[in-house]
């Protein structure tokens, strides 16, 4: 977005008015019942494009009509600004080691950033069934969920763990998401890595990235990726990939199962 002059007694009149408000924001108000309303669109409208000036038209020619085309049977309305509004959701939805996601941010720039009422402080699922306190955007919408875990709780400041999971769409850096496979990670990495071996709970995390290129990222962060074997797997591939060893992705005991990821962490 373009950068816009204020005087600076608007400015200061400005930031007093919004000294109130973001108090409040800590805590956050808890989250209205039902759906919350639509994220406030913080992008600039694309520029419209504009059409030449006509040529002089030769005689006795007509003026085209400028009424809009009459709609054809079973044509959807506005179809085009329904796609670019879905395009620019898409791009918003988008973790980057930086801006509201950097190693400073807090609870308060994701409420600012991404209207309070979508953002909640409350418990997500941890390890081994454990309960641990998080920032939680978009709560009640399940493609839109992301978590985010502080190394300062009492603040909910210093991100720890962005965790994105269940079915949300957010993407990670690298193009990271969840129901990729295990070829479309050594695509992004840019060579087999290494896994542990498969739980009772038929998921195995990333042991190493073996210097690939999702072992650094711009912006000082790190990601971690959690597989889940598919549920129609032969018991004998189970069996071969699992217990407390680590395997090479490209490995055919892997391969076998088949697996997707259904969680990515971003950390500091």
């Amino acid at each position: 977005m373009r950068d816009i002059a204020v005087p600076a007694i608007v400015l200061a009149a400005a930031l007093a008015a919004f000294a109130g408000p973001a108090a409040a924001q800590f805590p956050p108000p808890p989250p209205p019942p039902g759906s919350p309303p639509p994220v406030r669109d913080r992008w600039p409208e694309p520029p419209r494009r504009t059409e030449p000036a006509p040529q002089q038209p030769a005689p006795q020619q007509a003026t085209p009509s400028r009424r809009p085309a009459p709609q054809a049977e079973g044509e959807a309305p506005e179809a085009k600004p329904a796609v670019k509004s879905a395009a620019r959701a898409a791009a918003a939805n988008v973790v980057v080691c930086g801006g509201v996601f950097a190693k400073d941010s807090t609870h308060l720039k994701l409420a600012i950033k991404y209207d309070s009422r979508n953002v909640v402080f409350g418990q997500v699922d941890g390890p081994d069934g454990s309960k641990i306190d998080a920032t939680i955007l978009f709560p009640n919408d399940p493609r839109r969920r992301l978590e985010v875990l502080w190394n300062n709780e009492a603040n909910r400041s210093d991100t720890s763990v962005i965790a994105i999971n269940g079915r949300s769409q957010w993407v990670a850096p690298k193009g990271l998401k969840l129901g990729m496979t295990l070829a479309q990670l050594e695509k992004a990495n840019g060579r087999p890595f290494k896994l542990g071996g498969f739980g009772a709970d038929g998921t195995a995390s990333v042991a190493g990235w073996e210097n690939g290129a999702l072992a650094k990222l711009p912006g000082g962060c790190k990601v971690g990726v959690r597989l889940a074997a598919d549920p129609k797997a032969p018991e004998e591939a189970r069996q071969s990939a699992a217990g407390d060893k680590e395997f090479m992705s490209n490995d055919a005991a892997l391969r076998a199962l088949k697996p997707t990821v259904v969680e990515v962490l971003i950390g500091y």
